[in-house]
């Protein structure tokens, strides 16, 4: 269980709530939680127009009619957004967006959202706080290692404030063919399969075998190359996945759960925020 004392964030300062979470600045961009209803709205449609309109995901009719990509879980989420201050200062300005849902949030409905994906029950059972991450996007023009690095900040303030020890959720491989993703399946289950203890496993009338190919007629480098950035940002923190893919017809995507113990998270921003502090 992570028992680091969160350091004093001179230009980060988080509140009890959404409302008192301030900003962090990199140049016109920033990092922030969302505070008004029309930012969540600004949400759901850039959520829409990235996973629908992009990625071939598949509106029902009140979806396409809304053109928001919302559920019954943005309720109760807090939802951490990258804001462009050249485009004003209006909910327009939003580029980017990760849903985070902590276990007390999540105990208002009963369940996390990936519990229909996952048997999460040994999650559950986790001698620590839980944080769900989710419904991460950013808009077409803003792909890239800067805003990713200022969305991992925002979590890892979040992080240190609420005291969480393990972050968890689903990742996605674009596409619905897990042959197709069959190199980078195999390679994630291989390299990356969480310990026993803290490994959520696919339901079993969703599970998909991940171990489908012989790594040996692949190059590693190649494979981790063509895993999605968000993939590769986790495992870059030294996540896990867990045992089993599912495949989400209505997103068109194949989706991994994904495990992160805290630990290395916060320790890499205590470095960051040390530092920034110092050259005050």
């Amino acid at each position: 269980m992570n028992t680091r004392v969160a350091p004093v964030l001179p230009r980060f300062v988080i509140g009890n709530a959404a409302p008192g979470f301030a900003e962090l600045r990199a140049g016109n961009l920033g990092v922030r939680l969302a505070v008004t209803a029309a930012e969540l709205d600004a949400v759901q449609a850039l959520r829409y127009r990235v996973f629908y309109g992009e990625m071939g995901a598949r509106a029902d009719l009140a979806t396409m009619a809304s053109k928001r990509d919302r559920d019954q879980f943005d309720a109760i989420a807090d939802h951490l957004l990258v804001v462009d201050h050249d485009l004003g200062e209006s909910a327009e300005n939003v580029v980017g967006t990760y849903r985070l849902i902590r276990q007390s949030a999540a105990a208002r409905l009963g369940r996390f959202y990936s519990a229909d994906e996952y048997d999460i029950s040994i999650l559950e059972k986790f001698d620590g706080q839980l944080l769900e991450l989710g419904r991460s996007c950013t808009a077409a023009a803003y792909r890239s290692r800067a805003v990713l690095q200022l969305l991992w900040r925002g979590i890892a303030a979040y992080v240190f404030h609420y005291g969480i020890d393990l972050m968890f959720g689903c990742a996605s491989l674009h596409g619905t063919d897990p042959d197709a993703l069959a190199a980078e399946l195999t390679y994630l289950f291989t390299h990356h399969l969480a310990p026993a203890p803290i490994r959520p496993r696919a339901l079993e009338h969703r599970y998909v075998n991940m171990n489908r190919c012989a790594l040996d007629r692949f190059d590693a480098r190649r494979i981790l190359a063509r895993l999605p950035p968000l993939v590769k940002g986790y495992l870059r923190l030294g996540g896990f996945v867990g045992d089993g893919a599912v495949i989400d017809q209505q997103f068109n995507t194949t989706d991994i759960a994904v495990v992160v113990q805290t630990d290395l998270v916060t320790e890499k921003y205590y470095r960051h925020y040390e530092r920034e502090a110092r050259s005050e």
